[in-house]
């Protein structure tokens, strides 16, 4: 009996032996999972993306060369989820079937806006494609549209010519549409506009074509102003116009020259007053001055062609030059005898004589006269009067004069002018006829500038208020009835050629 429940007792261990020997060996077969984790596309290794396991085992974060390593994973199938903020969950699964064995795999995660949908390719839809007869101003309108309603669409537009080399590129548009200035006469332009979601490649709209209208015929040129600079503007009589000059450089008293087919005007340079000549389409600007044209206030100095369109004269203080219209010649011709400014002057059509108007340093103690190509002085117009005159400008026949006076006699330090009145000088007869209050001049307004028709059947010329702040309007006077009759609002120093 007892060797019988020795026998029992020994049995029965043997069994717990053998179950506990089988439950430490399933608790050790164990392997493990190692893996990097890349940016799709360009293999740069991503750190801290958590690792997470399908069943759960040790969660962890992948290093700065983007590897992670799990031991001890239970031998099964497991599902492995890689997260970052910014990319995409990326799901794989695995298989550790054998005692310690490693398993090695590969995550390329994408970012969030690898599902983001691109913008379409713009429609360009002014002015459309083989366009002629196009202003100066264009405004470029297109469209384009995206699926992702958060994205912020952002244009790119570029403008070639087949004129020059010169490439216009607007980048960082938001809107539809640019307003295109500037531009040349009788030019194509060639534009596209490239869109862009921020996220996805840029798409780019087809080229269209437009082609600007010719160099008009204009025979009118005036002067306005904004923030304190004077810029040109050349006009029919109907006032179809466009801008002569840029609004960043200072630019006044236009002079057209129909044999030079050319226009000069004054402009500031570094502080002084050069001469430049332009195409009437306002292209191939030149300097023809450095010896600056000078006096007693810039907004007052004028200067002339010669009739044949070679040559220039302009006062410089108290002497008068003359200078060929490339910028060659400069010659000096006369000096004042008695020191005092030369602020105008003009040169017959003949070529034989020259106006000028004289002043003290202030502007006054005017004094017009006529002197021939010897300096000599063959006519006095005015002299010993008090207040402000100018505007000096010959009939075609050389016999008359056109100048303007103040009446009224008044001098102050701002030059202000109370009731200047448009005189017409007659050589022969050696008179003068006030053609301001002939016309009817309006009370408290000065009459300035007068210039002659190409036909000397009228005469153009500003009339603003005489508080010196007032808007100033461009009109003209018919010689014949002395009808005045208004041309140009809000403009000033008028050429007509």
């Amino acid at each position: 009996m007892k060797n019988l429940t020795y026998i029992f007792i020994l049995t029965l261990c043997t069994f717990l032996l053998i179950g506990c020997s089988e439950d430490l060996v399933d608790q050790v077969q164990t392997g493990s999972l190692k893996g990097v984790v890349i940016k799709k596309g360009t293999n740069q290794p991503l750190k801290n993306v958590k690792i997470i396991t399908t069943p759960s085992t040790e969660t962890v974060f992948t290093k700065d060369d983007g590897t992670f390593l799990i031991e001890n994973m239970p031998l099964g199938d497991y599902s492995v989820k890689a997260e970052l903020t910014g990319y995409l969950v990326n799901m794989q699964g695995v298989s550790i079937k054998n005692k310690n064995q490693t398993v090695s795999i590969v995550f390329e995660m994408s970012d969030d806006d690898a599902l983001n949908t691109p913008p379409t390719a713009p429609v360009l839809l002014t002015p459309t494609d083989n366009s002629v007869n196009q202003p100066l101003s264009v405004d470029l309108v297109w469209t384009a549209t995206d699926a992702d309603s958060t994205d912020i669409l952002k244009y790119k537009l570029v403008v070639k010519n087949d004129f020059d080399q010169n490439v216009i590129e607007i980048n960082d548009l938001t809107e539809k549409h640019y307003f295109l200035q500037n531009l040349k006469f009788g030019v194509t332009y060639y534009w596209q506009v490239s869109v862009s979601d921020g996220i996805n490649p840029t798409v780019n709209s087809p080229v269209f074509r437009f082609k600007t209208s010719d160099v008009p015929n204009n025979r009118f040129h005036y002067v306005k102003k904004t923030n304190g600079n004077y810029y040109i503007v050349s006009s029919n009589e109907n006032n179809t116009n466009f801008q002569f000059t840029p609004l960043t450089a200072n630019s006044w008293r236009p002079r057209m020259n129909q044999n030079a087919g050319l226009i000069a005007f004054l402009r500031t340079v570094a502080g002084s007053t050069q001469i430049f000549t332009s195409r009437p389409d306002g292209s191939d600007v030149t300097q023809v001055t450095t010896l600056s044209v000078s006096g007693f206030n810039n907004a007052e100095i004028d200067f002339s062609w010669s009739m044949n369109g070679k040559e220039l004269i302009y006062p410089s203080f108290n002497k008068l030059y003359r200078i060929n219209k490339d910028g060659s010649g400069l010659e000096l011709i006369y000096t004042t005898p008695d020191g005092s400014f030369i602020s105008e002057c003009d040169w017959s059509y003949d070529g034989s004589k020259i106006a000028l108007k004289t002043n003290d340093p202030n502007g006054y103690n005017v004094k017009i006269y006529v002197i021939d190509m010897a300096g000599n002085t063959i006519a006095t117009a005015l002299e010993n009067v008090a207040g402000a005159a100018g505007g000096l400008n010959w009939s075609v026949d050389g016999n008359l004069l056109l100048y303007t006076r103040d009446i009224s006699g008044y001098q102050d330090n701002n030059y202000r002018q109370l009731n200047t009145n448009i005189f017409i000088y007659n050589m022969q007869a050696n008179t003068s006829t006030n053609i301001s209050s002939a016309s009817q001049k309006p009370a408290g307004t000065n009459d300035l500038d007068p210039r002659f028709s190409p036909n000397n059947a009228e005469v153009i010329f500003t009339n603003t208020s005489n508080d010196g702040i007032s808007t100033r309007n461009i009109a003209k006077i018919t010689l014949q009835d002395n009808k005045r009759t208004a041309l140009f609002p809000d403009a000033e120093m008028p050429d007509w050629e």
